[in-house]
């Protein structure tokens, strides 16, 4: 198990050099924190519970409707945006970004971090 958090650990600090990314974390698609890299006084058990609820939200909406799953959910504020992608059967992956942030790049490099991570979860 340390293996794994260990490369868990490093995707998520891989996707936080990314330019314009404040925080990043791995959640069960139940909303269990498994990994969070993230600034002091955040709190990342409440920040991976909504973000999982949101998506599973997002994925029934869509489903219902017969538009199939959703690759993301993107929440955008004035002060950032969140965004939650699935990582497999087992996980989601989630990541704030900085208000101005440049969407391309961080979602490029989410989609390979989320393909990252279903290889070994």
């Amino acid at each position: 198990m340390d293996s794994t958090l260990e490369a868990l650990e490093k995707v998520l600090i891989d996707l936080k050099k990314v330019g314009g990314v404040e925080a990043s974390a791995a959640a069960s698609r139940d909303g269990l924190l498994m990994k969070a890299i993230m600034p002091m006084g955040q709190h990342a058990e409440t920040f991976a519970a909504m973000s999982a609820t949101m998506l599973g939200a997002a994925e029934t909406a869509t489903t219902e409707l017969g538009k199939g799953i959703p690759e993301r959910v993107i929440v955008e504020s004035e002060h950032g945006k969140l965004i939650a992608t699935g990582a497999g059967p087992k996980a989601l992956l989630i990541v704030l970004t900085t208000p101005d942030a440049g969407l391309g790049l961080i979602l490029l490099e989410l989609e390979k971090a989320s393909k990252i991570i279903k290889g070994f979860l």
